[in-house]
């Protein structure tokens, strides 16, 4: 077998030009060749711009998923009710976007209602949060666990987050910083790959996936942002996997904050049952989905009862300081700083005329960027205390000259480009807009 000959079967020839199916065997070919060094990324970067214009079947998708998850260690949960590893394991992924705490909110919440959530983030890379972030602004929380400390926090607590190690996974590491300098980031199967790998790394028995449509989300329209959705579905299906994906709404940020630590601050909130609307639709809807596949309730009705209790009783909040506490951090610390972890560096926008208020997550979010929330490269820093605190919800009448927003900044000079890319996000209008839709479809 030669990687020259994969690579002209994905790519065609006349009167074929749109390529052949790949067999498992070749894909773990090259894959296995590939993490060991012994394929060039010259080669590999043919193969990815064969795929980008050829795409996957499901099926090639699936052996592409199963040979990455392969290159590296895989988190084995299961046969472990000793240490308190019950299960039904359950996880949800979001595409990214403006102001996503969800899984911040989400993931205690399902704990609460007896399902265990083994859940493996991501950093802030361009104008979309990263949760892995978000978490880091607690002061000694850990990301980077071991496989032994990531099953003992999910016993402790119910869930546990970690990041992706040099260990998991080895193969996207690579392909995705090859697709991020050869022009082949935007190719389902790849991006639906790089996704799976990675959860099915963790352990999960059943996958929920929040796909973000709109200005602020990877996929800008409705009908790619269901073709990644049903990407993501068949493919973990063909693992062996139970999934869904929810298809919301990434044209304005999500709640009231946006930040690092001002997200952790809008995580206590939403837990006390202080809910931004939005938040909570989204946050409730993808918690009946996993309850669902996770076998704790048999219909949203009776999800929305269990979440509510776990609100109601405190559970939720407790299992979320008890990860803290898990994970490295100081629980009564992050309840002490709440309010209190601003940048010094701060300015105001005001409406500039009477009108409905409604703001673009895609260029709040770039002024998040710019103040020092998330980063342009990997290796960018990010600042803790920097974002952005939404003083009006989108679609609530302003007075000229109130108070909008407030932005936090790394320095006084990220403030006043920030502003201008904020000014421009905000529009007004004369007619109070009808209600967003924010949950556009369910994929099964």
């Amino acid at each position: 077998m030669r990687a020259v000959d994969i690579i002209t079967k994905k790519r065609g020839n006349p009167p074929r030009p749109e390529g052949e199916e790949l067999s498992p065997e070749e894909i773990e070919f090259l894959i296995t060749n590939y993490v060991s060094g012994a394929i060039p990324d010259y080669q590999v970067s043919a193969w990815l711009m064969a795929v980008y214009f050829n795409g996957m079947t499901f099926a090639e998708t699936a052996a592409l998923t199963g040979a990455m998850l392969r290159s590296g260690e895989i988190f084995d949960l299961h046969g472990r009710e000793h240490e308190g590893l019950r299960g039904p394991f359950v996880d949800k992924h979001s595409t990214g976007g403006v102001g996503d705490k969800i899984s911040l909110i989400l993931a205690p919440i399902v704990a609460a209602c007896g399902l265990q959530v083994p859940m493996m983030a991501g950093r802030a890379l361009g104008h979309t949060g990263g949760t892995l972030d978000k978490l880091d602004s607690i002061a000694g929380y850990r990301t980077n666990l071991s496989q032994g400390e990531f099953r003992a926090a999910i016993a402790r607590c119910g869930f546990a987050i970690t990041g992706q190690t040099r260990e998991v996974v080895p193969a996207d590491r690579l392909l995705y910083a090859l697709r991020d300098v050869t022009g082949t980031v935007e190719s389902v199967p790849l991006i639906t790959a790089s996704i799976l790998s990675k959860k099915a790394a963790e352990g999960s028995d059943a996958l929920v996936f929040d796909v973000k449509a709109g200005s602020g989300a990877f996929m800008k329209g409705l009908d790619d942002a269901e073709s990644l959705a049903r990407s993501l579905t068949r493919t973990a299906k063909e693992l062996g996997k139970r999934a869904a994906a929810l298809i919301t709404n990434m044209d304005a940020p999500l709640g009231r904050k946006t930040g690092n630590f001002l997200e952790i601050e809008e995580t206590l909130e939403c837990l006390r049952g202080e809910w931004p609307a939005d938040v909570r639709e989204i946050t409730l809807a993808l918690a009946a989905r996993m309850l669902i596949l996770g076998g704790k309730a048999a219909s949203r009705e009776e999800s929305d009862s269990l979440c509510g209790n776990a609100l109601a009783s405190g559970r939720a909040l407790e299992l979320f300081l008890e990860n803290i506490a898990a994970q490295g951090g100081n629980p009564e610390g992050v309840l002490g700083d709440y309010g209190k972890r601003r940048s010094p560096h701060r300015a105001e926008l005001r409406a500039e005329r009477d009108g409905f208020v409604s703001v673009d997550a895609y260029r709040a979010g770039l002024a998040g960027v710019g103040l020092g929330v998330g980063r342009n490269r990997t290796t960018d820093s990010v600042c803790p205390e920097a974002g952005i605190l939404f003083r009006v919800p989108p679609g609530e009448r302003v007075r000229k000259g109130e108070v909008i927003l407030e932005a936090f900044g790394k320095d006084e000079a990220c403030l006043g480009p920030a502003i201008a890319l904020l000014k421009g996000a905000v529009t007004y209008s004369e007619e109070q807009p009808a209600p967003r839709i924010l949950i556009y479809k369910e994929i099964l």
